[in-house]
């Protein structure tokens, strides 16, 4: 069997060792770090033209077996397939339905996995959004409540406003923004799982007289202007290219005049906003994020133009999401065993390779993370801003 391996395999010269359903093994190159077992005859064929795609498919689906370190196994993977695989330029894909029951439907898909399996490998206040790190030195803690600061201070968040927290998670912003700043803060989320866990937390910290937490879609958001501030973090992704419109709208009539409003999301690395090569936006959209749809920062800065806002402040943080999403894997990558009775083992093949492949997918510059600050200027023009971003950095 190994003589029907492709020849160009051998080539390659890539630390990766092959090992076939019945014992036999070939190195493609000196001192391997990852192995990969072949456990179906039927994948021979695939290893010729390996897209990230079949790749992780396979793995998730059993038919083939890693070991090394998961960071590894994802460069290697990407190696053997940039070799092999034709770079084409993808196509832009025909753009998805976001109705209210396919998003909730999704949402529950990623996040009620199980509370304790994202306590496993996410910081001690369970933020799963990128982190912030202010000299690239913090641990995951530190930089989770950098960025949860980074958000409060570009919001100008003051003692008794009122924050509408859009896609508000476990909580963790809502908290910090009431117990650090002396915010009012209503959260909305569509997972069922994150609202319970959210809502003990809450409760908890005796924060029930200012932090309100509920099951509601964007779409329902009350459009009188009663936030002083909105914030949304890592909804975007899942909002969906034809529904930016409604998005945009949405924040623009639930914050006041003069008030702020904060959108921290994953954008695309090209305009048309189509998926990354090779398969790996397939993967994603198949096995991790369904219906899940990144637009391009000049879109978005686009949407919330239309909808009436103005762009002030827009920043990349990239690599602080290449980072975070390595600290996540190493994390997860060392409680295996403890994941391993929490979930499904198909569910911990998909996460391992989703972290560790993000990582890389970032540190590539295959996708981008940015904060967008906009403004809903007053009928004069005139904004409460102050005349320069001093004062995000003076506080520390």
């Amino acid at each position: 069997m190994l003589a029907q391996l492709p020849t160009v395999l051998r080539d390659l010269q890539l630390p990766l060792r092959l090992q076939l359903w019945d014992g036999k093994e070939v190195d493609l190159g000196p001192n391997p770090t990852v192995t990969m077992t072949v456990k179906d005859p039927s994948l021979v064929s695939l290893l010729g033209r390996p897209s990230l795609d079949s790749l992780g498919t396979a793995y998730v689906e059993g038919r083939l077996d890693l070991a090394g370190p998961i960071l590894e196994v994802i460069r290697i993977g990407d190696a053997l397939s940039e070799a092999l695989v034709e770079d084409e330029e993808e196509a832009v894909p025909e753009r998805q339905a976001h109705d209210k029951a396919t998003d909730a439907a999704a949402i529950s898909y990623h996040y009620d996995l199980s509370n304790d399996f994202y306590a496993l490998w996410l910081d001690r206040e369970m933020v799963y959004s990128c982190a912030y790190y202010p000299t690239g030195t913090e641990d995951l803690d530190s930089a989770q409540r950098a960025k949860l600061h980074h958000l409060c201070r570009k919001l100008r968040l003051k003692p008794g406003e009122y924050l509408l927290d859009v896609g508000c998670g476990w909580g963790g912003l809502a908290r910090h923004a009431a117990r650090e700043y002396g915010a009012r803060v209503f959260g909305i989320t569509l997972s069922r799982e994150q609202l319970a866990l959210g809502r003990e937390r809450v409760k908890a910290e005796g924060l029930e007289g200012q932090v309100e937490l509920e099951l509601l879609d964007y779409r329902d958001l009350p459009q009188d202007g009663r936030f002083d501030k909105v914030v949304s973090v890592g909804m975007l992704e899942h909002v969906g290219h034809g529904n930016l419109p409604v998005y945009c709208q949405r924040l623009f009539g639930a914050v006041r005049e003069g008030g702020l409003v904060m959108n921290h999301g994953i954008t695309a690395r090209h305009p048309d906003g189509r998926p990354v090569g090779r398969g790996a936006g397939d993967f994603i959209d198949r096995y991790v994020f369904p219906h899940g749809e990144l637009p391009h920062l000049s879109t978005m800065i686009a949407q919330l133009s239309l909808a009436g806002m103005e762009v002030v402040d827009v920043e990349s943080l990239r690599l602080h999401y290449a980072r975070t999403l390595e600290f996540w894997s190493a994390n997860l990558e060392a409680k295996l065993d403890q994941a391993a009775r929490l979930v499904p083992e198909q569910a911990l093949r998909i996460w391992r390779l989703y972290l560790a492949g993000c990582a890389h997918a970032f540190q590539k510059g295959w996708i981008n993370l940015h904060q967008i600050l906009a403004t809903k200027p007053h009928g004069n023009g005139a904004h409460e801003l102050p005349w320069s971003r001093g004062d995000i950095y003076s506080a520390g």
